[in-house]
């Protein structure tokens, strides 16, 4: 039986086509092991958010050469997309994909065994208008599963090149989308989690449909989910409308992710982002007015070009006066190609890393003030996974709704279920709890005298 091994560099979407590629092999009759072990085949997915994302996708790539000289070495993903002459020029390098055309590998797999000649398949990505089906019927991880429901974006910030990497904005069918996450409950996921390069852009490309319109079609139509995640969405996108479904939904958790990068309209200006912290400011408060108890995650790049003491503090103060409840603070690194790369009025590395933890000093701070809200409190957490610090204890780590991270003791078979849990002592970066028995599980006489 052939093998093949793996290696996904970068964001979630990259770990979801890994699955989706690995469904593909599986269909051909490979088997999967570690990417440490020997392997027939290495597929390597690649990153390029940062240049040290293009220069750890290299050092990945030779370990893989190292370790079998005589196995196919197959690199995909948005590095391979954006430079795939800089990766075929590594040697043992045999094919490149790029972020389209995936089904296509094992074909590619077939013909450089029959030709034993180097293939560069990347295509111009800017042309392609069509959104590439790749399946998922279920994940190597099992309690949470992703549902990738786009893909690119037109946004074209000064900082990202994302853009070149995945091509333009093209939305996956609707029926697709709920088929797949139909057969994503049938195989025992109680919650899915909707994932994208710009997910909320959902529909933006579509006639008379938007994102609005599939979250509610999820829920009515596809049977047994209990929770539905929206990984990330930008406040432009957060219409009315959506703010409608996420009051009217029984399934959609209370926790959004919405990337500010700064909050000082000119650093915002900059960046070329799309709005204003006026109306940053005002989809918030509605958000919160709409859904009580909500927890906002956000990601920041502080020390952008040009950024000053005064602008920065714009950005402190704004999220300390929304209590934001997690934000995933980057120091600005250049990324090659940008215009933000050629900007002058870089900052000082030492500025940044010192703007980054008074920052993240922030983040430590209020996100312990949002936990400290549900001490005492009975949610519900899917466990997820032994928790490593446990000490002999049988301790287990899952997420609320509201992505509060709990540890409590279980056990295995409770990995993926949703269970009750009361938190004891709130904290950061995890919350302690205890289990409550499920209301289902008691007797008739314990109902009575609960």
């Amino acid at each position: 039986m052939p093998t093949v091994a793996f290696h996904t560099l970068g964001c979630k979407v990259n770990h979801y086509e890994t699955e989706a590629i690995w469904q593909l092999f599986k269909e051909q009759g490979y088997d999967r092991v570690e990417y440490e072990n020997m392997s027939d085949v290495y597929v390597i997915n690649t990153c390029t958010v940062t240049n040290t994302g293009d220069k750890k996708s290299r050092q990945v790539i030779r370990r893989a050469v190292r370790k079998n000289p005589d196995a196919v070495i197959c690199v995909t993903g948005c590095y391979a997309q954006t430079s795939p002459a800089e990766i075929m020029a590594i040697p043992g390098v045999d094919i490149v994909v790029g972020t389209q055309d995936r089904v296509k590998m094992l074909d590619y797999i077939t013909q450089f065994k029959e030709e034993r000649q180097p293939i560069n398949a990347v295509g111009n990505i800017m042309k392609n208008r069509v959104y590439e089906e790749l399946d998922v019927p279920a994940f190597t991880d099992r309690t949470r599963a992703s549902l990738k429901i786009q893909e690119g974006c037109n946004n074209f910030c000064t900082f990202c090149i994302i853009p070149w990497a995945r091509g333009l904005m093209r939305s996956r069918d609707p029926k697709e989308v709920i088929r797949q996450a139909q057969q994503l409950v049938q195989a025992g996921y109680k919650e899915i989690v909707l994932t994208g390069i710009h997910t909320g852009g959902y529909g933006e490309d579509m006639k008379d449909y938007n994102l609005a319109r599939l979250l509610r079609d999820l829920e009515s139509q596809v049977k047994g989910l209990k929770r539905l995640r929206i990984s990330s969405i930008e406040a432009s996108q957060i219409t009315d409308e959506v703010i409608e479904v996420l009051n009217d939904s029984k399934i959609i958790v209370n926790h959004l992710h919405i990337p500010i990068q700064s909050g000082s309209d000119t650093v915002l200006k900059r960046m070329r982002r799309k709005y204003t912290m006026e109306f940053f400011a005002e989809r918030i408060t509605r958000l919160k007015e709409a859904l009580p108890g909500l927890a906002v995650t956000s990601d920041v790049i502080v020390g952008f070009p040009g950024e000053t003491e005064e602008e920065f503090m714009e950005t402190y103060n704004f999220i300390k006066e929304h209590k934001f409840s997690e934000l995933h603070v980057f120091p600005y690194s250049k990324r090659t190609g940008t215009p933000a790369a050629r900007m002058d009025d870089q900052i000082d590395e030492d500025v940044k890393n010192e703007r980054v933890h008074r920052l993240i000093a922030l983040s430590d701070q209020l996100a312990k003030e949002y936990a400290s809200n549900y001490e005492g409190e009975v949610v519900e957490v899917i466990p997820e996974e032994k928790y490593k610090e446990s000490g002999g204890e049988d301790l287990y780590v899952g997420y609320t709704d509201n992505y509060l991270k709990v540890v409590f003791p279980a056990t295995e078979s409770m990995v993926g279920q949703i269970v009750k849990v009361k938190i004891t002592k709130a904290g950061y970066p995890v919350n302690e709890g205890q289990f409550v028995r499920a209301l289902e599980e008691y007797t008739e006489t314990e109902k009575a005298i609960v």
